[in-house]
């Protein structure tokens, strides 16, 4: 049986601000990028998402930002190398400790936003990331855009990399994902996200916005958590997948 990792960004929601529906996302998902406290969330709401991660044995991942809870983590920010370094370490510290009270691990790291988008390209702000992978522990794995640099970078130093595609985002025709500035970058029609998704699957094609076929070679799928409809996006896509005999299984095993 053909079989994809499912993942999305979870634990965002900061006090009486609530964002997705963490409970019902983790009913769908086989690894779940949780906020580290610099972007989104607050403690009592990380470490109730991350228990409720742990129940359900989904893979768990340290979802790094730049420190910008203002901006939701979209803002760009051109941080020093050591500055970003200590930034990352200090958030997947404090999500590895949530992790053990809740009895589960962190196994990846997925930064978020504008750091994911700057990364992909910045290869200044991307080894600074994978430095602070390293000195924390280098046995965690770093999720990142397919086709992108920082994944190769990540490599050579000797991280574990998984590559995702984006359900719910459009691609230009170089791979990349289309600015939230624009008209259409983020999809919202539960069904054709699915089918969309399934054709991947089977082919590695994507169409690109100006109707273009590109290729992508990813290992695990993101529906972003906090999409209006994430969850019933979530739902179409894996009973689709289970139509045609695809199963949504972690790509990194979860202890």
């Amino acid at each position: 049986m053909t079989s994809i990792d499912l993942n999305s960004d979870l634990g965002e929601s900061f006090g009486a601000w609530k964002m997705g529906d963490d409970t019902a996302m983790l009913d769908l998902v086989s690894s779940a990028n949780i906020a580290c406290g610099f972007h989104a969330g607050d403690p009592a709401g990380l470490l109730a998402t991350m228990r409720l991660a742990a129940a359900r044995g989904v893979t768990v991942g340290a979802h790094v930002s730049y420190p910008d809870l203002a901006g939701f983590g979209r803002r760009d920010m051109d941080i020093a190398s050591e500055d970003l370094a200590a930034d990352v370490i200090y958030q997947i510290g404090a999500l590895c400790g949530i992790a053990k009270a809740a009895g589960t691990r962190v196994g990846y790291v997925k930064p978020h936003g504008a750091l994911y988008n700057r990364i992909a390209q910045d290869e200044r702000q991307a080894l600074a990331v994978i430095k602070a992978i390293k000195l924390i522990d280098p046995g965690l794995m770093l999720m990142g855009l397919a086709g992108t640099q920082v994944l190769d970078l990540a490599r050579a130093e000797g991280l574990g990399v998984v590559a995702e595609v984006f359900a719910d985002r459009s691609y230009m025709p170089d791979g990349t994902l289309v600015s939230r500035r624009m008209p259409g970058a983020v999809l919202h029609d539960a069904d054709e996200v699915a089918w969309r998704m399934l054709n991947f699957v089977r082919t590695g094609q994507m169409k690109a916005v100006d109707g273009t076929s590109i290729t992508i070679v990813a290992q695990s799928i993101c529906v972003h958590g906090d999409s209006p409809g994430a969850v019933t996006m979530a739902r179409t896509l894996s009973r689709l997948f289970e139509e045609n005999a695809i199963a949504i299984r972690p790509f990194l095993k979860q202890c």
